[in-house]
């Protein structure tokens, strides 16, 4: 830390993403990737942008708006598409966030909200989940907070039902509540349906799981229109061209292939249900995921040996240090093929130790 750096940002903790490694070749189900290639439009349409890359792209981000907007049964005015849902959230804790509008989220959950809250000098409290890691939705009813909720919640990957989404939001008529469905595609049911309902409603998705495009940097939130005026003004206070040509266009081309991506998360769910059984035969607890990614723990080994020998053998999941957590691992769902590699990897392990 130099001797420039602000005092107020002073004890702030950066928020740690996962593994990267360029030492090896991994089977890396740490990051929640996909394990599918974009589209091929969404490859063919890129390429076609990158020709006019000496040109700003539309900052209003025109096309996309109206083709996300169809597919989401949306209008253009109740949408606004971001740098990934990072951004989105950003700018939900910039915008709706204040001493009088304190934040709240769950203890375990996305730690990006923590970091958000913390950079923006927000004052938040943080809401522990029940001891089997669901959202007791009773927490939240009344609390006068902007609440954060990821559903399905990261890194359990259990979901709320919508009901109680609902229950969440009516209740708390006077602040924002911003639903992060970052996983919704892998089984949860979106809240997308709720905004003509609610004006304090901000549900925000990605591109980067379902979508097979998280290296494009895409994500987007949904809302009255209302909100979304006021998600533009931060975004037009901060960064107007926040999207860049070739991901604008890849999203396009991703959008008017959407079989393909409904294609890939059937498969990625199917594959889920493959690992977590055969998981639990290999004496793990598996928590009951709507998302691509797998929370278990086994009854005999630590979540940290385990992690650390997977990758010894070239495998990398993602193991939390948080006391509450420590014993769990989050593992990403891969291919098929994948999935039996680290399943017997897992059981020579298990042998060995």
């Amino acid at each position: 830390m130099s001797r420039f750096f602000s005092s107020k940002l002073k004890s702030l903790v950066p928020y740690t993403p996962g593994e990267q490694p360029k030492d090896n070749e991994y089977i890396k189900l740490n990051t929640n990737e996909s394990p599918y290639p974009p589209s091929e439009k969404a490859i063919q349409y890129a390429a076609n942008a990158a020709k006019k890359l000496q040109l700003y792209p539309d900052p209003e981000c025109s096309e996309l708006h109206s083709i996300m907007a169809q597919n989401l049964g949306v209008s253009k005015n109740q949408i606004l598409m971001t740098n990934g849902s990072d951004e989105i959230l950003n700018f939900a804790f910039m915008a709706f966030c204040d001493d009088d509008h304190p934040a709240a989220f769950p203890d375990i959950s996305y730690g990006f909200y923590k970091v958000f809250a913390q950079i923006n000098n927000i004052p938040y409290c943080q809401i522990p989940l029940r001891d089997d890691f669901t959202i007791n939705a009773d927490d939240y009813v009344g609390i006068n907070k902007t609440i954060f909720i990821a559903n399905p919640n990261a890194p359990t990957g259990i979901a709320l039902p919508l009901s109680h989404i609902e229950k969440i939001v009516s209740s708390n008529p006077d602040n924002v509540v911003v639903i992060d469905e970052a996983y919704v595609d892998f089984g949860g049911m979106s809240a997308v349906k709720l905004i003509n309902k609610y004006d304090n409603l901000l549900v925000t998705q990605t591109f980067s799981k379902s979508r097979s495009m998280a290296g494009a940097r895409l994500g987007f939130g949904i809302g009255c229109e209302s909100l979304i005026a006021d998600l533009n003004t931060i975004k037009y206070s901060t960064n107007p061209y926040n999207i860049n040509s070739m991901t604008m266009a890849a999203g396009i081309g991703c959008v008017m292939d959407d079989e393909y991506t409904k294609k890939n998360c059937a498969e990625i769910m199917a594959t889920r249900e493959f690992t977590a059984e055969e998981l639990k035969k290999l004496g793990f607890e598996v928590t009951d995921s709507c998302t691509n990614f797998l929370f278990a723990r086994h009854q005999r080994i630590g979540g940290e040996k385990i992690y650390a020998e997977l990758k010894k053998r070239g495998i990398l999941v993602r193991h939390f240090d948080k006391e509450k957590i420590a014993d769990y691992n989050r593992i990403t769902i891969g291919t098929k093929e994948q999935m039996t590699t680290l399943i017997d990897t897992t059981k020579k392990i298990l042998e060995e130790c």
